[in-house]
């Protein structure tokens, strides 16, 4: 499954939405995500499960890049 994670950068800093980066990286569930970005220092704001129409609709995008980790 294909997961879209909304991140601020710098975990000590206060979360502000103009600075929400995202990524996209495929796992098997939620925990994997999280596991999988532990190093990196992210202040995860949310995973979001990608499916159907909506997963068409970010591939469709051109700031769609699958992160390989």
């Amino acid at each position: 499954m294909i997961y879209k994670v909304y991140y601020q950068e710098n975990i000590l800093e206060v979360p502000v939405r103009e600075n929400t980066k995202s990524l996209y990286i495929e796992a098997d569930e939620v925990r994997e995500v999280r596991e999988k970005l532990q190093g990196r220092g992210y202040n995860i704001e949310y995973i979001q499960s990608l499916e159907g129409n909506y997963l068409e609709y970010e591939k469709a995008s051109e700031d769609f890049k699958l992160e390989n980790i």
